[in-house]
């Protein structure tokens, strides 16, 4: 007589609970997602740290920083606004036409140099950027935050030259209503300068720096219709086609068309501006960011 036999339970038929998977498995993604959570989140909060520290840096030298980003714009406004106005040169309401120019200018130049110069002196053979890539934030994000920080330094230097500018300049005016989109556009004007910066710095080796600034600062000024309007060279095509490449063109005359009364000179429409402004912080910030990473891997 035979027993039948009692067969020891398989995978087939083992309980659920026996088996490793049925409970690993549903907690390896809430980990992984909980990891990815927390990577993120020390890096954008070394990010701002670092940006912090660099804003914190410009509050203990304000002074020197001030000097630097006033002297400029100051004597442009003095000596076009005031000493050629009052020597009979210009035409009356050049000075309502030059501020927001000249306001606009401080934006974008400032931001250029505060991010060009520093760059150049942290690839320079010291590499003082290493401390920064060192950093647990991706390469990217170094870089934005040099940009973002230029655009900082170039809005407080605009905003600086706005009351200066009204106690300067007879017969001049800025309307309260018109506060929140000029802080917008002059965001955006600092922020093109920090692209074109970046560019700038990334390309042109620390030694020759200087020359490069020689031969790009002053034809920026001149061709970003900061002094005229930008339709007023409608018999003057080359020049206005020259001066239709510069992304500052499109902040100063953004500028004009917020500041300027509706019978005054004709500015390009804000949309049109905004757009150029988008697309050369895109195309230039494209370009900083690849020679930053290319200078970084030296």
């Amino acid at each position: 007589m035979t027993t039948p036999a009692t067969s020891a339970p398989t995978e087939d038929t083992a309980p659920e609970a026996d088996d490793p998977t049925a409970t690993a498995e549903p907690q390896a993604q809430p980990t992984a997602r909980g990891g990815r959570h927390r990577r993120r989140a020390t890096r954008w909060r070394t990010f701002w740290f670092i940006l912090w520290r660099d804003i914190f840096v410009t509050g203990r030298e304000i002074a020197p920083f001030l000097g630097q980003v006033l002297v400029e714009p100051f004597f442009i406004l003095f000596v076009f606004g005031k000493v050629l106005g009052n020597l009979g040169y210009t035409t009356p309401g050049f000075e309502q036409v030059l501020l927001p120019g000249v306001v606009a200018l401080n934006s974008f130049l400032v931001s250029l140099q505060n991010t060009a110069l520093p760059l150049a002196i942290d690839f320079s053979y010291t590499k003082e950027i290493e401390d920064r890539l060192l950093a647990p934030i991706p390469v990217v994000l170094v870089a934005i935050e040099k940009v973002l920080f230029g655009a900082i330094r170039g809005l407080i230097g605009s905003l600086v030259m706005i009351p200066i500018g009204l106690l300067l300049l007879d017969h001049v005016s800025w309307p309260l209503h018109t506060l929140p989109a000029t802080l917008g556009i002059l965001s955006l004007g600092g922020l093109v300068g920090g692209t074109v910066g970046l560019t700038l710095g990334t390309l042109a080796p620390a030694r020759h720096i200087s020359i490069v600034f020689a031969m790009t600062l002053t034809p920026i000024m001149f061709t970003g219709a900061t002094q005229f309007p930008w339709a007023s060279l409608s018999h003057i095509r080359w020049f206005q086609i020259l001066c239709t490449l510069n992304p500052l063109t499109y902040v100063s005359e953004a500028m004009r068309g917020l500041l300027l009364p509706s019978g005054g000179p004709h500015s390009i429409p804000l949309p049109i501006c905004i757009g150029a402004i988008a697309a050369g912080s895109l195309v230039y910030g494209f370009i900083g960011i690849r020679g930053f990473h290319r200078r970084a891997q030296d």
